[in-house]
């Protein structure tokens, strides 16, 4: 049983996340993800989680991915773009001049979780629109994980 059970869960667990990506995820799908990858982070460590985050699958499917921050604002993990990961976004700001990394580090360091509303370029629809994310801190790794929903 436990062998079917091994066998069966993997396959179970993609076809969650591909009927994530096959409908739009909810808040509460997008809330309850981030805090998995947070724990995914807290358990391995962001170097291994990175592997997970880039991979098309559970953490990665449609517009949904992970994004790893330090504290400092530094883009640890960014799948769309990997090429900026190093990077700081501490002063980024969105569309009506919010400067939103800084609100994402705020929630985090005041409240441990909790949503974070801003405009942003759709990629897919290439227009500016209401965007909220779900924010997580890792306090024993010194980062914070987060997924982003456009509205």
């Amino acid at each position: 049983m436990r062998r079917r059970l091994l066998l069966v869960l993997p396959l179970a667990l993609g076809f969650a996340a591909s009927a994530l990506a096959a409908e739009r995820p909810t808040q509460d799908q997008i809330q309850a993800l981030t805090i998995k990858a947070a724990a995914l982070v807290a358990a391995n460590g962001v170097e291994k989680a990175k592997e997970a985050f880039h991979r098309e699958g559970e953490f990665r499917f449609g517009e949904i991915y992970v994004n790893v921050i330090d504290a400092n604002g530094t883009w640890l993990i960014y799948p769309p773009n990997p090429r900026n990961e190093g990077k700081s976004v501490l002063n980024v700001k969105d569309s009506n001049g919010k400067l939103l990394v800084q609100e994402i580090i705020q929630v985090a360091r005041d409240k441990g979780e909790g949503w974070v509303e801003y405009h942003w370029l759709n990629p897919a629809s290439n227009r500016i629109e209401p965007k909220i994310t779900y924010v997580k801190n890792v306090p024993d790794k010194g980062v914070i994980t987060y997924i982003g929903l456009y509205k």
